[in-house]
């Protein structure tokens, strides 16, 4: 085959087949692996410069699997790849990308993260830990609380979206990717974020501002630091539902009870801002003196028994035998009969008509 070296035509070539046409050929040896520039990038392949006087197209077969990262892969860009035949029938070489399909998704992401840089995801389905997410074949997620406002009550709707993203979190060795929606939407910066971060003290008090729900906890920011108010740690009395307690958009305040180094995400308490009821609880309720609580439920085991908010006692069901009188919203006299502070307990026994001996 005669040497036919690059053409200086005015024009640019307009087609891959011009491409090829328009060097010559000087085959690179087989498993020779090396940084290529992309020259053009369809539906159909990719064009390669190796820095010969030739060019290189992909494979058949990896051209099939490009779809998922066609997106993030430009005229311009330098990729590494493997030259897995020398001249085929057409005349050029075959290279092989499967080290950027395998390596480079990572490396992508990683240098995304350092820059700050945004990549496009495709959304999947809504779980407990956020929005599922696929970036050319690795799965990850956008937590709920890196939504926008618009989102963040109805995350279901995302999915079959794509959506511009910043990374949080990028490990390959764990197979993990946390993203960003509201980074990307709201331009945030994860080294302001960072920066704000290790500010932020355990054990001081800040403002806290809720931006949402979920069955296990309040989403809040801390001066746009992502925060998690714990259902039990909302208040002493028992939670069920937190939105009952707290509204969207409302400005609260909160203690900070843990920072995650990790994620950049604080543990907030509310409750830990006023005295725990049970301290001193012995002192407070003697076990000779009756007091008042109102039942307010039922369990198999006996009946439950709120003495003041956060404070429930039970009356084991073996002491109320032939009692049929007891029924929930009662309001009944009781003894303490032992507190468990350390495990948050109390056992009751009914005031009888004639106060028992143990109690006189």
């Amino acid at each position: 085959m005669p040497k036919v070296t690059k053409k200086n035509t005015p024009f640019p070539a307009t087609s891959m087949d011009q491409l090829l046409q328009s060097v010559s050929f000087q085959p690179p040896k087989k498993g020779l692996e090396t940084d290529a520039k992309i020259v053009s990038i369809s539906k159909k392949g990719v064009l390669f410069d190796l820095g010969w006087k030739s060019y290189a197209v992909l494979g058949e077969l990896e051209v099939q699997e490009l779809g998922p990262f066609s997106a993030h892969l430009h005229v311009g860009d330098e990729v590494k790849v493997r030259v897995v035949v020398e001249e085929s029938k057409e005349g050029y070489p075959v290279v092989s990308m499967k080290r950027f399909f395998d390596k480079g998704r990572w490396d992508l992401l990683e240098e995304k993260f350092k820059n700050e840089g945004e990549i496009e995801v495709m959304c999947g389905d809504y779980g407990k830990g956020g929005v599922f997410i696929d970036f050319m074949g690795i799965r990850g997620v956008i937590p709920k609380i890196q939504l926008t406002q618009e989102y963040i009550d109805s995350p279901q709707k995302l999915k079959g979206q794509k959506l511009k993203t910043k990374v949080l979190e990028v490990d390959r060795q764990k197979n993990r990717l946390v993203v960003s929606q509201k980074a990307a939407v709201l331009g945030i910066s994860y080294k302001s974020i960072k920066e704000k971060f290790d500010k932020i003290v355990i054990g001081k008090k800040y403002k806290a501002k809720i931006i949402g729900f979920s069955e296990f906890g309040v989403f809040c920011e801390v001066d746009k630091i992502e925060g998690l108010i714990h259902i039990s740690e909302i208040s002493w009395a028992k939670v069920i539902d937190s939105s009952k307690y707290l509204e969207v958009g409302s400005t609260i305040d909160v203690v900070v009870v843990e920072k995650n180094e990790d994620n950049l995400k604080l543990n907030l308490s509310i409750k830990r801002l006023t005295p725990d009821p049970w301290e001193e609880l012995e002192k407070k309720y003697p076990k000779e003196k009756a007091i008042t609580g109102e039942i307010i439920r039922k369990e198999r085991y006996g009946y439950i028994v709120r003495l003041e908010p956060g404070i429930e006692g039970l009356i084991h069901i073996s002491k109320v035998e032939g009692n049929d009188t007891i029924v929930v919203g009662q309001t009944v006299s009781v003894y303490i009969e032992n507190i468990d502070a350390k495990n948050r307990r109390i056992s009751l026994v009914l005031v009888p008509l004639e106060k028992p001996v143990a109690y006189r």
